[in-house]
């Protein structure tokens, strides 16, 4: 990891509180990109938010299913989806077929409909596991920033910060980290709840 700046003299302080703030940008940074992916995790019920990261080849270019399209849901068993353009229909669909969230679209020429079929014993459990994979890997971002802090107060000290500041930060980073950690346990238990509820 690289950092903004280099301690001199008595900037050195400064430089702690910067690198410090920039871990804890990097944890926050983790935990709202799991938010953000599980978004994609299809819980048995109708999320529109799964169709984020669907790619609609428009006018050459591929572009999110939600900028060519309205998405709605009816309801909590239904997801409609009507294109801004009705020749995209049939784009639409191979987007969806082709991004195997295991949906079967249909429509009626104006719009496309989608059932969303309920989930199995099996499908829910290897949706918590892909979760659970999802937050390891945010941790994995948490323990990283907090130990390029350490390591970098570790440089410090060698060039002249005092010992105890260096601890401050070692105690304040692993708070931080901490923190950050059970926030994501919160994360992914509320998922795997959501996953699991029939």
């Amino acid at each position: 990891m690289e950092w903004n700046t280099t301690p001199s003299g008595d900037c050195k302080e400064v430089t702690d509180s910067n690198i410090t703030m920039q871990a804890k940008e990097k944890m926050t940074k983790a935990v709202a990109h799991l938010e953000e992916e599980l978004k994609n995790f299809r819980a048995g019920k109708a999320n529109p938010a799964v169709f984020n990261s669907v790619m609609v080849d428009y006018y050459g270019s591929a572009t999110p299913l939600p900028q060519v399209a309205s998405i709605n849901t009816p309801d909590a068993k239904t997801i409609l989806i009507q294109p801004w353009e009705k020749k995209l229909i049939p784009t639409i669909e191979k987007a969806i077929m082709d991004a195997n969230l295991g949906f079967t679209p249909a429509n009626n020429g104006e719009q496309i409909r989608i059932n969303i079929p309920a989930l199995t014993e099996d499908r829910r459990k290897e949706l918590v596991k892909q979760a659970k994979t999802e937050g390891e890997t945010a941790k994995v971002s948490v323990r990283n920033a907090r130990r390029d802090v350490i390591d970098a107060h570790k440089k410090f000290q060698k060039e002249g910060l005092p010992e105890d500041v260096c601890k401050d930060a070692e105690a304040t980073i692993q708070k931080e980290s901490d923190a950050f950690n059970k926030k994501i346990d919160e994360i992914i238990s509320a998922k795997e709840k959501e996953i699991m509820t029939v």
